[in-house]
Parts: structure tokens; sequence; C-alpha cells
């Protein structure tokens, strides 16, 4: 087998070490990631400003650009093989609900599904500084061998989340769709020391609303969520409400 691993909190991250490490168990594992912090990047390349790439030591490649650039550079540029998966994580802090659209770890992993690798998201459910990074690396691995074995079904990715605790504390894992949250954005403008304003965009603590059968509620009783992602974003009931509309 050849991984490809990445993340978007960046090549010295603890999740993507711990990721690396246990996917060595499958084969033999490439890490091409952002050379920082690229959290909320979303699905975007890079298109105008040229990308550069570091070899921190063997197998271990950082890209000052954003998590699918990451993955589209180390398919098409920089990888001797075509990976026969992708795993991008272990993020620090959950992917749930309507926080998947903002997300680059979700991003890199769709970046590989549009080019037919199978690909996994994995995120971790803390923002503490230590968390169970090891464990939900091992949580991937059993995923990523089932992925292997079995194939993922046409333009579709898994999205995991893991809770933060020891490997025998987690629940089963749940089968579950994505949830929703409430979100209340807000801009804090303030001013500089020149008396020029400058903004950081931001939200209230999100509201995560607990539904039986989401990502939100499985993480929410200790349970790994993994929820299968699909490329094709068409609404079809929507599309026979609006084929009566007066265009």
């Amino acid at each position: 087998m050849h991984i490809l691993v990445t993340n978007d909190d960046g090549i010295h991250a603890a999740g993507v070490l711990a990721l690396a490490e246990a996917m060595r168990e499958m084969g033999e594992v490439v890490v091409v990631a952002p050379d920082r912090e690229r959290s909320a990047a979303g699905h975007s390349l890079t298109l105008h400003s040229p990308l550069r790439i570091f070899e921190l030591r063997d197998g271990f490649f950082a890209v000052d650009g954003t998590p699918t650039d990451c993955v589209n550079m180390g398919i098409h540029n920089m990888l001797p093989f075509k990976p026969d998966l992708v795993v991008s994580g272990v993020n620090h802090g959950a992917n749930l609900g309507g926080d998947i659209t903002y997300s680059g770890t979700v991003a890199a992993a769709i970046e590989a599904t549009l080019m037919g690798i199978p690909a996994i998201a994995v995120s971790l459910a803390t923002y503490e500084r230590l968390g169970h990074f090891a464990e939900a690396a091992q949580v991937a691995l059993r995923v990523a061998r089932q992925v292997v074995e079995k194939g993922l079904p046409a333009d579709t990715l898994l999205n995991v989340n893991v809770p933060d605790c020891p490997l025998e504390e987690m629940n089963a894992p749940l089968i579950t769709r994505q949830g929703k949250r409430s979100f209340v954005g807000k801009v804090i403008g303030k001013t500089d020391p020149r008396g020029r304003k400058y903004f950081w965009i931001g939200s209230d603590e999100p509201d995560f609303n607990d539904y039986e059968g989401t990502d939100i509620h499985a993480i929410n009783r200790g349970h790994v969520s993994i929820t299968p992602l699909h490329l094709d974003l068409t609404n079809y009931e929507s599309m026979k409400i609006i084929s009566g509309w007066d265009f």
C-alpha cells in the first residue's frame, strides 16, 4: 500500500505525526502537509502565487499552501506513485455538522476523492493540547483497513470524528448523518497603533443541535462517528420544486 497523509494543522502537529505512525502498519507512508496551520482553509487552491516544497526529513514534506494544495501537489508532482489511499488528520478539534464546509481536513479528503482515490478525514473532538491523538490514529487505521478491504461507493469519502478518550472507553462506532448547528457570526473591529482599522472574523459559542442519528449526537455520547460524504451536492427534491418556476 502507498498512503498519502496530510492535515490542516501543519506538518508539526501532533495529530499528523500520530496518524503517519499508525498508517505505517498498512504500507509506505508519505506526509505532505502545510508548513503552518491552515485550519478553516476549506477546499481552496493557491492559484495566484507560486508554491514551495520543503523536505523536512525522509517522507515528510511541507508545502506553503493549503491542504488541497498538498494533496494536489503530492499526487501530481511530488510522489513517484499514485497513492492507494489518502488519510487527512488527525485534526485538532471535531469536524461536525456544517463545520465540514470550512474544514481543510475534510477538503483534503475531498480533493483526493475528486481524483478517484479513496479518502478518509479524521478529527479528534477536543481542543486540549494533550489529546488522545494516538488513540484517534488507531481508529483511523481500523477504518482505513475496512476502506481498503471493502471499497467506498463512488464519489464518497468518510468523515470520522473520534471522542477524546482511551480506546477502551469509546463506545461502538456509529454510522451517522451530518448534523447542524446554530451559528452566530461576528466581526470584531479594532484600531492599530497607527490608527488603521483591522478586523478579526469570529463567532459566538456555537450551539450544536443534538439530534439522534447525527455526528454531533454520537460524539456527545462517546461514540466514534463515521459519516459518508458525497461529492454530488445537488438537492434532487428541490429540482422537482423549482422545475415549475417561471424562469
